[in-house]
């Protein structure tokens, strides 16, 4: 059963002179793994992050650092989660996320469903 869906889009430009402006806010939104991307896998980590809060239905109760796709090569992305994000899929009964992520032409873009 489908328990949430969430989309988000990101200009990549415009979020990399969001981290150039705000100094912390890179390590407030990324794991110290994630900080290392290049800019526009960063912007589609932060898609992800937001697709996954509008999934839950749970936009601002979240933390940044509760849900983070791994770089692995050659592999697809994986979401991985812990603490506020565990806390709300398990109150949702949420067992399992797929997740869509992509960049090109200046957009990164995440899709995530949710399902239990």
């Amino acid at each position: 059963m489908i328990v949430g869906v969430g989309v988000d889009v990101v200009d990549v430009a415009r979020f990399v002179e969001s981290l150039k402006r705000s100094p912390g806010l890179r390590e407030r939104l990324f794991t110290p793994d994630e900080r290392e991307l290049p800019s526009a896998s960063l912007a589609a980590r932060f898609a992800v992050k937001e697709a996954v809060a509008k999934a839950l239905a749970s936009p601002g109760r979240l933390h940044w650092h509760d849900c983070w796709v791994p770089r692995e090569a050659g592999q697809p992305p994986v979401l991985h989660i812990g603490g506020t994000v565990q806390a709300r899929a398990d109150e949702l009964g949420v067992t399992h996320f797929h997740l869509s992520i992509s960049h090109d032409a200046g957009i990164a873009a995440a899709v995530v469903v949710a399902e239990a």
